[in-house]
């Protein structure tokens, strides 16, 4: 937000500010449904392996929500986002190995079956559905890798933190190269070798589609599981961050006790001692318990994804950062980088709204046969 506000001025700050954290908050969303479709499929595959695959093992994800929520609550005490790096290392040492473990299972599903099940032409894909609801899921699934490319509503917060030398814009460019090389290298890889072995019929939560071997499939959903539980803090704390910097301005007195500081010590960890104050609990934990419900009532995880992608996509990742680029490199209206920017700009758009469309039209199919506070796999 300061970003825009001092290149494009402050008209453009709010809309900014609501696209970001609205994103971020999503996110924190579909983490929390992901979390308990995962640990809801590691006592489903437990159950297929002990009772046979003909076994009926319906498994509900409500209570592992409840679970996330409260674990989240204690982790979002953390200070700030410079508190939970070593969450951050974990997250991501943890999305590679479930990445890597799906895609050599991906490779090994399709070289036991010896043909691929999916097909680029999407009207022959997937038997019994409508060449409408073929065409909704392809949109969707543009929403989908929109959501997963995008981390713009981080990048200048964690750039933030980094100390120089090497100067912060420098470092964050090199790493910024290195993480979509190797998130391309994966998703590209993983997506086209999961349809390749699944066809139409790819599971949305991908590890939901293998049973065996049983400790592999429980090593990846147990990876997923502890990269949202500390991931879900990368992005909370930036929500947080913004809420109290807010909230400190509106109540200044500092020998208030929503202000207070309280410091806790633990002479047993190299006498560690943590701050909390009334504020920061109460106001966290609210936020979390609703972000646990809102979870709890739309459990719809392809679809909330996509739709998440999907509205955030263009604004945040295409439209501010060309704008902020072309002021600040002084780019003229007209010339050849500027046309191009702006064909790039609405090619970006268009794939928003066809994602967007898809994912509103996933979603009403979904809320047709919804249960309030219900997730069954």
């Amino acid at each position: 937000m300061d970003a825009v506000r001092a290149l494009l001025g402050p008209k453009h700050v709010l809309i900014s500010g609501i696209m970001q954290y609205s994103m971020l908050w999503g996110i924190m969303i579909g983490f929390t449904i992901t979390a308990a479709i995962s640990t809801a499929t590691m006592k489903r595959s437990t159950c297929f392996h002990e009772k046979g695959p003909s076994a009926k093992c319906g498994v509900s994800g409500i209570s592992y929500m409840l679970a996330f929520g409260a674990l989240e609550i204690l982790l979002s005490q953390f200070p700030n986002l410079e508190k939970v790096t070593f969450l951050s290392v974990i997250a991501t040492l943890t999305s590679l190995a479930y990445a890597l473990i799906a895609l050599c299972l991906s490779i090994a599903k399709f070289s036991i079956q010896h043909e691929a099940k999916g097909t680029i032409m999407v009207a022959m894909a997937g038997e019994g559905l409508a060449t409408s609801t073929k065409f909704w899921r392809v949109f969707q699934a543009l929403g989908n890798i929109a959501f997963s490319y995008t981390y713009s509503m981080l990048l200048l917060e964690i750039q933030d933190t980094l100390k120089s030398p090497p100067a912060e814009n420098k470092a964050m460019k090199r790493v910024t190269l290195y993480a979509i090389g190797g998130t391309a290298l994966f998703y590209t890889s993983l997506g086209c070798m999961g349809y390749a072995a699944f066809g139409a019929d790819a599971p949305g939560n991908y590890l939901t589609g293998f049973y065996k071997p049983l400790w592999l499939v429980d090593i990846a959903n147990l990876a997923v599981i502890i990269h949202l539980i500390v991931g879900y803090q990368v992005f909370a704390q930036t929500i947080f961050a913004i809420n109290e910097k807010s909230l400190a301005t509106r109540w200044q007195a500092p020998g208030s006790f929503f202000n207070k500081i309280y410091t806790v010590r633990f002479q047993c960890i190299q006498n560690y001692s943590f701050q909390l104050t009334p504020s920061r609990i109460l106001l966290r934990t609210g936020f979390v318990v609703l972000t646990t419900l809102v979870a709890m009532l739309f459990p719809f995880f392809n679809a909330i994804l996509g739709l998440l992608g999907s509205i955030s996509f263009w604004p945040l990742t295409v439209y501010f950062p060309l704008n902020m680029y072309m002021v600040q490199a002084k780019i003229k209206r007209g010339n050849s980088k500027w046309i191009m920017f702006q064909v790039l700009s609405l090619l970006c758009l268009v794939v928003s709204l066809v994602s967007a469309v898809g994912s509103v039209a996933d979603i009403l199919e979904h809320l047709k046969h919804a249960q309030l506070f219900h997730i069954d796999l």
